[in-house]
């Protein structure tokens, strides 16, 4: 398995011969609700759109999730794999196959299962997905959740090779944590027992502007994650790509260390 960090939530996931595009931004900048005045996330160089993509994944309906200006740039014909949430978002842009997985569902693209976990709550009404990706000739397994809220349903599933997760932990005054970091990292890689444990969320190579982030409180980080997995006895290993980074995660059978 390959991973490539496309920065914040992006990643270009190479598994069993099948390229996925997870929660792709690339074009443009990020905001929420389209107001820049709160948010404005800005690439520093913008990442290249990865060619011959098999599926395009979302875990979210949420802009910073279904990043419409890179949807509008992707190929229309690629297959979307999403949450409930994100359909509309797919549809209104035009995309010809769409499938939407709620919680415990599955679909297969080419030789990968991807399964629909809970995932990140969006208010008291809607919980956004997770999942689950698994190869089918060598069953390398995958696990990805952008916000830290990891279903417990894990600690009944079989281990992973590697967990894509926060974890740094950011807070929002009188809301609390939006973003569940290290204490979430050390539960996940107990209840799935992973081998590699890798960041997502924390841009690198972006800048931020707008109201919101200078109201947030962020804490942690892949440093301080592992000490933690350390005191509590875990061998999981933590990786800190920088964006662009392709890591290479080898199969069980495989002793070598994972490399950039």
């Amino acid at each position: 398995m390959y991973l490539t960090w496309l920065d914040n939530n992006s990643w270009l996931i190479e598994l069993d011969e099948t390229r996925i595009l997870l929660d792709p931004w690339l074009v443009g900048p990020l905001s929420v609700g389209n107001q820049e005045w709160l948010l404005k996330v800005t690439h520093r160089v913008a990442p290249a759109i990865p060619e011959a993509i098999d599926a395009i994944l979302l875990s979210q309906g949420l802009e910073d999730h279904s990043h419409v200006e890179t949807l509008k740039a992707l190929d229309k014909s690629i297959p979307v794999v999403c949450s409930p949430n994100a359909v509309k978002v797919a549809t209104e842009l035009g995309y010809g196959s769409i499938t939407s997985l709620a919680h415990g569902e599955a679909h297969t693209v080419k030789q990968v299962s991807i399964q629909a976990l809970p995932g990140s709550p969006i208010g008291p009404f809607l919980t956004e997905n997770a999942y689950l990706l698994t190869g089918r000739t060598a069953g390398t397994r995958l696990y990805y959740e952008p916000h830290g809220f990891h279903s417990p349903t894990l600690k009944d599933m079989e281990p992973v090779d590697v967990a894509i997760a926060p974890l740094m932990e950011v807070q929002l005054p009188l809301v609390g944590s939006i973003i569940k970091g290290q204490d979430s990292a050390v539960e996940l890689a107990k209840w799935t027992n992973a081998r590699f444990l890798v960041p997502t969320g924390a841009g690198k190579a972006v800048d931020y502007s707008g109201l919101l982030p200078s109201l947030l409180k962020a804490g942690g980080g892949p440093a301080e994650c592992r000490v933690l997995l350390a005191a509590a006895g875990l061998a999981t290993e933590v990786l800190d790509p920088e964006p662009g980074d392709r890591l290479m995660i080898p199969a069980l059978s495989n002793t070598s260390e994972a490399i950039a």
